[in-house]
């Protein structure tokens, strides 16, 4: 068998590891060749390709982004949904490149366009990777834990500053719809304001949280925002809330924005592992032809399901998961 592989979407750090995954099983234990397709999806159409072998996959699996470079195509996807001649462009390369499956690497935009690809006839697998960690029908995606990791050395730095300077630290991290990073780093960087985008916020809750906490002798404080919180006048999160809390509180208040910085680097040694499990499981669907699935973590157990019940969904933070619970026991506001 010949199979593609290719990442569309935002750069993540365990790309590498999981074209690796999939490329170094493919090639030792089930003896197929294996192409890289260049720039996502628009690779496929320019049949922008690189032979990978076992010594192209050396020497990836601990660097960030992507050998094979990636981009956001919504009119690929636009063109797929809505242009039957140019379904048939996109099958005749496919055809001519000699593929008998695509393996795409991406969040929910690239699993929305592979169950396309799989609609129109070719055969696709999905692999998730976000470090949002919104894809649906998987547990977890690769490049969230590292995300995780460096948000939360971000707040543990900012703490001292905080202390020393009796200041209210605001720290915006990524998340356009969803708060797993604001919930997970929050929790772990011992934040006393975690703002997520699908709890809503009470600016005057917040302002009382923080004044609360200098009555009881704590005179700093570090608030955690998600990019994606609505706020008056669409603005930053982290300018929005830095302005309102020190005008409401009269406490000096300071922002940072983490940026990309969340998601550049070299992957942890957990997404790592992760990465090469999917890799691998997506290969082995591969080898037992079933297609048009995307493979995803129950558990401890990779597993895969149907690509068309991912497409169009988000998973995101429920008021009823455990950490925000166990975060309200302790005193930690969540902005309601």
């Amino acid at each position: 068998m010949k199979i593609g592989i290719l990442s569309s979407g935002g750069d993540c750090p365990g790309i590498n590891a999981t074209i690796r995954g999939v490329g170094k099983t493919a090639i030792m234990h089930y003896n197929m060749e294996v192409i890289g397709i260049h720039s996502g999806f628009s690779g496929i159409l320019k049949k922008d390709i690189q032979i990978l072998d076992e010594r192209s996959l050396s020497g990836i699996l601990n660097l960030g982004g992507t050998i094979l470079g990636t981009s956001r195509e919504k009119s690929f996807r636009k063109l797929i949904a809505s242009d039957n001649d140019q379904a048939s462009v996109i099958k005749q390369s496919y055809d001519e490149l000699g593929l008998d499956c695509i393996v795409c690497i991406g969040g929910n935009g690239t699993q929305k366009t592979a169950c396309l690809l799989s609609q129109i006839g070719l055969n696709i697998i999905g692999v998730p990777k976000t470090i949002d960690n919104d894809v649906w029908g998987t547990d977890i995606t690769f490049g969230f834990d590292t995300a995780v990791n460096i948000a939360t050395e971000a707040i543990d730095r900012l703490h001292s500053t905080a202390s020393s300077h009796r200041r209210v630290m605001v720290v915006e991290v990524m998340g356009h719809r969803v708060g797993w990073i604001a919930l997970y780093a929050g929790m772990a960087g011992g934040a006393d304001v975690i703002l997520l985008p699908e709890l809503g916020y009470d600016i005057d809750k917040v302002n009382e949280a923080i004044l609360d906490r200098t009555r009881r002798g704590k005179p700093y404080s570090i608030v955690v925002v998600a990019e994606g919180v609505e706020t008056i006048n669409k603005k930053r999160p982290a300018d929005y809330f830095t302005k309102a809390i020190e005008l409401a509180t009269g406490i000096e208040t300071r922002e940072t924005v983490l940026g990309y910085i969340q998601r550049g680097g070299n992957p942890s040694p957990f997404d790592r592992n992760l990465a090469t499990r999917l890799g691998g499981h997506a290969t082995e669907l591969i080898a037992n032809k079933q297609f048009g699935r995307m493979v995803c973590m129950k558990g401890d157990k990779v597993e895969s399901i149907p690509l068309s019940e991912v497409a169009g969904k988000l998973k995101l933070v429920t008021p009823g998961h455990d950490l925000i619970i166990q975060g309200e026991r302790m005193g930690i506001t969540f902005g309601k």
